[in-house]
């Protein structure tokens, strides 16, 4: 089955905004992030049960390998919608009241 994934805007801003970070910290870090995050929207779509639900809510997290960064998510059909790309020690939570 091929699942869409979406992302919200402020989760799109979120990526962008990490990516740049990455990349200001050393030439070519921000790159190995994007990848890292392609890899795990990769593994959602592959099996978007894999993440572990978060709260009792129908939203679901996997992280990102090798950062400090998670993918939060949720999931009906063949839709994914990516919700945030939230670093795992900054403002934790704060994407609860995305749809």
């Amino acid at each position: 089955m091929s699942r869409r994934i979406r992302a919200a805007k402020p989760a799109s801003e979120e990526l962008a905004a990490a990516v740049a970070w990455y990349e200001r910290q050393r030439l070519g870090l921000g790159r190995q992030f994007y990848q890292a995050t392609l890899a795990t929207l990769d593994r959602i779509r592959d099996n978007p049960e894999a993440g572990p639900i978060w709260a009792a809510t129908p939203t679901r997290r996997m992280l990102v390998s090798g950062f400090p960064y998670q993918v939060v998510y949720r999931f009906t059909g063949e839709d994914i919608r990516i919700l945030a790309f939230a670093h795992l020690k900054r403002r934790p939570g704060f994407w609860r009241h995305r749809r």
